[in-house]
């Protein structure tokens, strides 16, 4: 599981840890494609590897 950064804001998702819509353990590649940077509302095809 690899740790990803949004381009725009600089948020990582850290899959270790997940956020308020993703349990700890969620991997970036299996939240739903319609999932968003928490932090800009981002897409989530903005974010790359860290």
């Amino acid at each position: 599981m690899q740790k990803m950064k949004c381009s725009i804001c600089g948020h990582v998702y850290d899959p270790v840890i997940g956020d308020k819509d993703a349990p700890a353990g969620t991997d970036f590649q299996n939240l739903p494609q319609e999932w968003v940077c928490p932090v800009c509302l981002a897409a989530k095809r903005l974010f790359r590897p860290v």
